[in-house]
């Protein structure tokens, strides 16, 4: 059985994912700089979250926890 901390690990890559695709086709999309700038911050933002919570799966993976 899954811990809930790597549960919620688990949905946090899974929401950055989804939040790289939204930033891409929003930027695809755009019609003016205003939408261009908050897709380049989510899709920024979207690549750090996904980092570190693949550093925390690592982690988890190490001590034995990952299920």
């Amino acid at each position: 059985m899954r811990k809930s901390c790597d549960k919620n690990i688990k949905n946090t890559l899974k929401l950055a994912k989804n939040m790289i695709s939204l930033a891409e086709k929003g930027d695809a999309e755009r019609e003016d700089t205003g939408c261009g700038i908050l897709y380049g911050v989510l899709l920024d933002s979207a690549h750090k979250i996904r980092k570190i919570a693949a550093v925390e799966k690592e982690t988890h993976i190490k001590k034995g926890w990952w299920k």
